[in-house]
């Protein structure tokens, strides 16, 4: 500590109270006299997030950006990989978009015509956006076209997971009121810690991730009636990068429930 005060010409009293801030992030560990590189298995702030993985990130978003349409209704939840798929939108004319991530909603503002509606709620700051139940009135203006939203981890048998409570609480909520759900998440997120379904697999319409995800994750989920888009990375050959198909019968079903909501 008495180093760090003296390179940066701050007393130790600052230096101290600025690791303590920064432990409190999470984006260290203190320790005695000190603090080291945080090694946490959690979430992570927002703009660490945003840079890992980036370039799975970004091709998964613009697979993503291909489903949508001028003038649709969206909704980007506040995770790092729509906050990518934003910024493949904001050339469309005529969008509504439903978010809670207070950078997603920032950048829509300042680049593109959209319509932003946040709904209220309280800030998490390692997501950098808005938690909390959705409001009813929000849900009763009407059906959103299509959903994308990130992920912790996720199951064939359970749906899609967050590993925090109050994201899968806000996220439930906007399921349950989208047309479509997509699912957008990196390959290291398919083993990936997560305790609360916010999704279940009748709810889902797709699952975009890259090539990194392995054969048996995508026959599993074929398997439930959810198709999976494995993109392939820039400047990599890989094998399997197309969409493996629901079976007929259960895309069916679930267009049937759908159509009749």
């Amino acid at each position: 500590m008495a180093e760090l005060a003296r390179e940066l010409s701050v007393s130790e009293v600052t230096i101290r109270k600025d690791l303590d801030a920064l432990a409190r992030r999470q984006l260290l560990r203190r320790t005695r006299g000190g603090a080291v590189a945080s090694d946490r298995g959690g979430e992570g702030a927002f703009a660490d997030r945003l840079q890992r993985a980036a370039a799975a990130k970004q091709a998964i978003a613009a697979a993503a950006a291909e489903l949508v349409s001028d003038g649709d209704v969206v909704a980007l939840d506040t995770s790092s990989t729509a906050h990518h798929l934003a910024l493949d939108l904001v050339h469309r004319h005529g969008l509504v978009v439903i978010t809670s991530s207070l950078p997603t909603a920032t950048v829509l503002m300042e680049r593109s015509d959209a319509r932003i509606i946040m709904p209220g709620g309280t800030v998490r700051r390692e997501s950098s956006g808005l938690v909390g139940p959705v409001s009813g009135s929000l849900l009763a203006s009407g059906r959103i076209h299509k959903a994308f939203v990130g992920l912790a981890g996720l199951a064939p048998q359970r749906g899609l997971l967050e590993l925090a409570t109050d994201e899968a609480v806000s996220k439930t909520a906007l399921v349950a009121a989208s047309d479509e759900v997509h699912g957008l998440f990196d390959s290291s997120k398919v083993d990936g810690l997560a305790l609360h379904a916010f999704a279940t697999p009748e709810q889902v319409t797709s699952l975009i991730t890259d090539a990194g995800a392995s054969d048996d994750m995508v026959e599993e989920w074929a398997a439930v009636g959810v198709p999976v888009t494995r993109v392939p990375l820039p400047d990599t050959q890989t094998t399997g990068s197309t969409p493996v198909p629901a079976r007929a019968d259960t895309a069916s079903r679930r267009l049937s429930r759908k159509e009749h909501r």
